[in-house]
């Protein structure tokens, strides 16, 4: 007999979504999904591409958060991708379950397959990612499901950012959150596809070392760099989290552009 693979059903923005995850292996969701969800600012009809989605967890906290907008979440794990199909059918999540779709797709595809596989060009306002950021020569872990969406591997920015820029409308705006080591991949991978490019440190305290990077960009533009204020997640001495951290991640804000 097979053994029941362990899972949890976990609540988002204080109960207002939940997803289903894998317990013990494979990528679990947390703060970097709300505050990468919290990057789509825009109160409009919009579409939003989840790239490498997981369990749905940032896709669905736009979707809870901004009630016009359609989400959709791409993901390559064939495993991973069920979680998500399980996320969008929770009662909970009823409310916008009509709203978030799950593609099984690899967002490396080129052109046509790219296409075929349900990336089409020029059709999103919003595309979110959150890529595999550790380095391809760190200790692997022996979870392979962890492992594919964690690992790192050669061109993964530019593949990923090629593919946000191929589906993106003009004007439309690129998000992702990454580690601070990965800063001068994504700017060369944004190159001539997107400009006025924001970088946001996260800093867990004053003082420390920054830990992650928010990043927006904008199909076209020809706007230049700009590096914002750091983010500090807690309060001086505390585990609490700043008034603004904490909005962030439960989606009460949206992290604005500039």
């Amino acid at each position: 007999m097979t053994a029941a693979v362990a899972e949890t059903i976990d609540a988002f923005h204080r109960g207002l979504f939940y997803v289903v995850q894998p317990k013990g292996r494979g990528h679990r969701s947390g703060m970097d999904a709300m505050l990468l969800s919290a990057l789509v600012d825009d109160d409009r009809p919009i579409r939003v591409a989840d790239l490498g989605a997981g369990a749905g967890a940032a896709g669905l906290a736009v979707a809870s958060r901004l009630p016009a907008a359609e989400v959709v979440l791409f993901e390559r794990s064939q495993e991973m991708a069920g979680y998500a199909r399980r996320s969008v059918l929770l009662p909970e999540n009823d409310r916008m379950a009509a709203r978030v779709t799950v593609v099984e797709a690899d967002v490396t595809l080129k052109a046509r397959l790219r296409k075929d596989a349900g990336l089409v060009d020029e059709s999103f306002h919003h595309v979110i990612m959150n890529p595999p950021f550790n380095d391809a020569g760190d200790r692997r872990t022996p979870d392979a499901l962890k492992a594919e969406a964690h690992a790192m591997t050669e061109g993964l920015f530019e593949s990923w950012v090629r593919t946000a820029g191929a589906i993106m409308i003009p004007g439309g705006q690129l998000s992702l959150i990454a580690r601070p080591e990965s800063i001068a991949e994504i700017i060369d991978a944004c190159g001539r596809r997107f400009g006025g490019i924001e970088v946001t440190a996260i800093h867990p305290r004053d003082g420390e070392n920054a830990v992650r990077v928010l990043v927006t960009a904008v199909k076209g533009s020809r706007a230049r760099l700009s590096l914002r204020a750091p983010l500090v997640m807690h309060e001086e001495g505390t585990h609490k989290f700043s008034s603004l951290v904490d909005d962030l991640n439960n989606g009460r804000a949206a992290y604005a552009r500039r």
